[in-house]
């Protein structure tokens, strides 16, 4: 008797297993986000410290970015190459030794290197760790359960606000020092747990690791209360048809990875573009009382509902669908904020646009390690990964010269970018929901 790894992930269901290893894996996802999001919190005052103004200060975002980018490209590739498991721990160390190093930065040179090494390690952990969580879930609830994993970047988000508020509030000589310092604290603890998480059994299975791979299938079944495969029963990779694509950009494959790849990049454009200018806006300046971190708080916050939304869509609705939807809702608030003409409208543009970026990015991380087989999952991860730093490389820089025409022009023309990424997701003509991977 032949089974596939979906097929025998879905004898033992969710259980004790993925609650552990979404912890674990939540864990780093939200040590991610505080050094994603750190960028637009620190900016100001390392401004400050070094006598800077503002935007040559956001070039800690550029290098970082530049070094996620760079992250995602090459360990996306070597996952599918070495496996899943090294490449994680290997990330996550340099995540924690990396980012705990720019705590002590002593000039702008050196903290410009270590932030954008911090970034070469976040952005091989990211692709990485989604593409492994969705080869350890059974196609039903997949989906769910990838939305919920994005949601801890909520969780890093909110602790990132909290930290720089209280930073400020306490007069700290440099409180980007102390932002640097608690988002690297989550992956210096990730680290060592990382080691319980066993190598990925789908690409066990596709290397012809057997035994390896049925060793790791009877630990889920087990810790999830389910029986062990029985001795005559042979693990098998999913049926690949014949001349299956070998590469994301292979015929096959084509259109759908540039669908997907521009919507990435034009969503990471948009997200980062709000979310490295605003945090520094709201603690300067401000809108009106739309000002200061107690404000941005309360936008890390709408965050969450927006991913529960997304979590519900992509089973109820399906990916595609979800996706869309909070596309044209994220266009809706960014042009609201454009046309506000008062403290109230601008409150709730910003909270709708949370509200919806966020629930996009949900919807976004389901679609994609499904859309690709085992062999190209983690290829496939990592050049979408690599697609949102090249947006998170243009935010700081030449976004600046738009936002120096004004903040309202600004954010209104990621508007448009969000519709054009709608208009490019009609090129993926797959729906994942309920959907085998292999």
């Amino acid at each position: 008797m032949k089974l596939t790894i979906d097929e025998a992930l879905t004898r033992g269901g969710t259980g004790r297993f993925q609650w552990r290893l979404l912890g674990i894996f939540g864990m780093v996802w939200a040590a991610d986000a505080m050094q994603v999001i750190a960028v637009g919190f620190a900016a100001p005052s390392v401004a400050v410290t070094f006598g800077l103004d503002r935007v040559t200060a956001l070039q800690i975002g550029t290098v970082f970015f530049l070094g996620m980018f760079a992250g995602a490209f090459l360990f996306g590739r070597l996952a599918d190459r070495i496996g899943r498991k090294w490449v994680l721990v290997g990330t996550v160390a340099m995540d924690a030794v990396f980012g705990l190093a720019s705590v002590l930065a002593g000039d702008l040179t050196w903290l410009l290197v270590l932030r954008f090494l911090t970034g070469v390690a976040v952005g091989g952990t990211l692709p990485v760790d989604y593409a492994m969580m969705a080869e350890f879930l059974p196609p039903r609830n997949r989906g769910r359960w990838l939305v919920w994993l994005e949601g801890f970047w909520a969780v890093g988000t909110i602790v990132v606000a909290l930290t720089a508020w209280a930073a400020a509030s306490w007069g700290a000589d440099a409180p980007w020092r102390w932002i640097f310092l608690v988002a690297a604290l989550p992956a210096l603890i990730g680290f060592f747990l990382r080691f319980w998480i066993p190598e990925s059994p789908m690409y066990l299975v596709r290397k012809g690791r057997q035994a390896e791979a049925r060793a790791v299938i009877d630990q889920v079944l087990r810790v999830n209360g389910a029986d062990p495969l029985p001795p005559h029963v042979h693990l098998k990779p999913a049926p690949v048809p014949e001349g299956a694509a070998r590469s994301i950009m292979a015929a096959p494959l084509r259109r759908l990875t540039v669908g997907v790849l521009s919507v990435w990049f034009l969503v990471s454009l948009s997200y980062y573009g709000v979310f490295v200018w605003v945090p520094g806006q709201l603690a300067t300046e401000g809108f009106g009382f739309v000002r200061g971190y107690g404000f941005l708080v309360v936008l890390a916050l709408a965050q969450v509902p927006g991913y529960a939304l997304a979590a519900w869509g992509v089973e109820a609705v399906g990916r595609k669908p979800t996706l869309t939807g909070f596309l044209i809702l994220s266009a809706a608030g960014c042009g609201l904020f454009a046309l506000a003409t008062g403290p109230v409208m601008v409150a709730t543009a910003l909270i709708v646009m949370s509200f919806a970026l966020l629930g996009t990015w949900g919807a976004l991380y389901a679609l994609t390690p499904e859309l690709y087989p085992t062999h190209l999952r983690g290829t496939g991860m990592g050049t979408a990964g690599a697609m949102a730093r090249l947006g998170g490389i243009l935010a700081p820089s030449l976004l600046a010269v738009v936002f120096m025409q004004g903040f309202g022009l600004a954010i209104g023309s990621f508007a448009l970018l969000l519709i054009l990424a709608a208009l490019a997701l009609t090129l993926v003509r797959t729906e994942t929901r309920d959907r085998a991977i292999g």
